[in-house]
């Protein structure tokens, strides 16, 4: 195969067929004709002279030689989208770039918002597409499909770069008419409670695995999908939670909720921030992961 007559975009497209194992789906995914798309499989199947899919009842199956190159195209798709990046100048004030940032509903309220609104007047163009984190997370940031990852280390994977964003502490909250908050809480007092726990796409958060093995006869009452649904679930009830220091301060005052500490040791929470190794020289992405590490040291 020679590379000079080689269109780069046929590696997109094989990457999507791969991934849907359909030329219907791939085509929409990749908003283009049906059509389009099996031409696409034609050049892909001369190109590297394989079969590629194979058609099978309805469905379409991919041969050993495009499973063994499947990994080698998506490293090199997110190679030659960090070399693009890195080839341009980044100016905050005139950018229009997005980045693609997969954070908690927890993250985003104690530092991405405060941070985006500081970055109105420097950054006026920039946009972030936000994304909840799940088990596909990792695979996007090998794919390139996302930018930055912020969650705590336990749910990292691979080995790209990754920094210290701040440790986190917990603390139970409940209303501030809570009699159970009334005296310094013991193990008695907090088993003594209706609890909110917290599964984000069916997966137990960082504090959840924690109490599970410290406190497993905990009665859970409610189960939210989302930290900041926790606050609200509280106001008006005897239940009680255990969640992030910064966010329990950010909702105290507004919800009438008050913090007390556990009865029992738990440990800090490391928040980290990931990149694909293929980008630590982009310069748009390092101007912003160097705004959220900087203001990080602010909360």
């Amino acid at each position: 195969m020679r590379l000079d007559s080689f269109d780069l975009n046929l590696l997109v497209a094989f990457e999507i067929l791969l991934e849907e194992r359909s030329v219907t789906r791939a085509a929409k995914r990749l908003n283009v004709t049906q059509s389009a798309m099996s031409a696409a499989l034609k050049r892909l199947r001369e190109s590297f002279k394989d079969e590629l899919l194979v058609l099978h009842g309805k469905k379409m199956i991919p041969t050993q030689h495009a499973l063994a190159l499947a990994p080698e195209v998506s490293e090199t798709l997110v190679r030659l989208k960090g070399l693009i990046a890195t080839s341009t100048r980044f100016d905050p004030a005139t950018s229009k770039r997005q980045f693609r940032v997969n954070a908690s509903d927890y993250i985003t309220t104690v530092l991405l918002a405060p941070l985006i609104e500081q970055l109105q007047e420097e950054a006026p163009g920039v946009r972030l597409q936000l994304s909840l984190p799940g088990s596909s997370s990792a695979r996007l940031l090998e794919a390139g499909e996302i930018d930055l990852i912020l969650t705590p280390e336990e749910f990292m994977e691979g080995d790209h770069p990754r920094e210290l964003l701040f440790e986190e502490k917990f603390v139970v909250v409940g209303t501030k008419r809570n009699r159970l908050l009334a005296e310094p809480m013991t193990r008695e007092t907090f088993l003594e409670a209706g609890h909110i726990a917290v599964r984000i796409s069916n997966q137990d958060t960082f504090i959840e695995r924690e109490l599970l093995k410290l406190m497993p006869e905990r009665r859970i009452e409610v189960t939210a999908q989302s930290f900041i649904q926790v606050p609200w679930l509280i106001s008006g009830t005897n239940r009680l939670s255990v969640m992030h220091e910064r966010l329990a301060n950010v909702s105290a005052t507004v919800l009438g909720l008050t913090t007390a500490d556990p009865p029992f040791p738990l440990p800090r929470m490391r928040e980290m921030m990931q990149h694909h190794v293929a980008r630590s020289k982009d310069a748009g992405l390092t101007w912003l992961r160097r705004k959220i590490a900087g203001y990080a040291q602010k909360i």
